[in-house]
């Protein structure tokens, strides 16, 4: 659906352009002469600003996408869609309420590898209420899986999780936390056993003592 918006949007800078050679055929011929562009790598299919798009899926209105500049490059290998001033993408239910949402600082989609790259500050909002932030988050599309290189933090209603490591579903509601530290909610670890003494001092703090048997003790005749 992205795919096809950008080439509405292409579509419509061709007639742009075409309505534009009209007016020009009225005056003078003119020879303009450009110089010649060597790095092709400069050379964009499409480039946006002040992108703010409601996308509809089944005729209902889901996601809306914010950006100040949208650029699509198809020479550069391999091709990619960059936002490099941030994103902002968002998806609603079916009465317009916000689900979830994504925002980094700096984005690429390679499209070919449908792959995801988020950068900067990202953040991320499940409609389960959890809470990610990291400096770095790739998306998979292929593989439909979510994971980062960088510190990670991990907030859900029932618990807390920081990391160097996480990898996740896409839809981030199986989620891993390696070289971890943080708090959990007693039922988490209950039945964890030895296991718990390498845990953060957060953590061990939950772990139950035996219970101590009083010493038995006789009557008097």
């Amino acid at each position: 659906m992205i795919r096809s918006k950008a080439l509405m949007r292409m579509d419509l800078a061709s007639i742009l352009l075409a309505f534009l050679f009209m007016l020009m055929g009225c005056e003078e011929e003119k020879e303009h002469i450009a110089p010649a562009i060597y790095d092709r790598d400069s050379v964009s299919v499409m480039v946006t600003h002040g992108v703010n798009t409601l996308i509809s899926d089944s005729g209902v209105i889901r996601y809306r996408i914010v950006t100040e500049e949208w650029e699509v490059n198809q020479i550069r290998r391999p091709s990619r869609w960059i936002f490099v001033k941030g994103l902002f993408l968002e998806q609603f239910d079916q009465n317009f309420h916000i689900q979830s949402y994504i925002q980094a600082d700096t984005a690429y989609y390679y499209d070919e590898a449908q792959l995801w790259e988020l950068r900067g500050r990202v953040r991320v909002r499940t409609k389960d209420g959890l809470r990610f932030s990291s400096e770095e988050l790739f998306w998979n599309q292929w593989e439909h899986v979510l994971y980062s290189h960088k510190f990670s933090h991990v907030i859900t209603p029932e618990r807390e999780m920081q990391g160097t490591y996480f990898r996740s579903n896409e839809y981030m509601t199986k989620y891993t936390v390696s070289n971890s530290k943080g708090s959990f909610v007693k039922s988490d670890i209950e039945n964890e056993g030895d296991t718990i003494v390498n845990a953060p001092d957060s953590v061990k703090a939950f772990k139950r003592k035996p219970a101590r048997s009083k010493p038995k003790t006789t009557s008097q005749p």
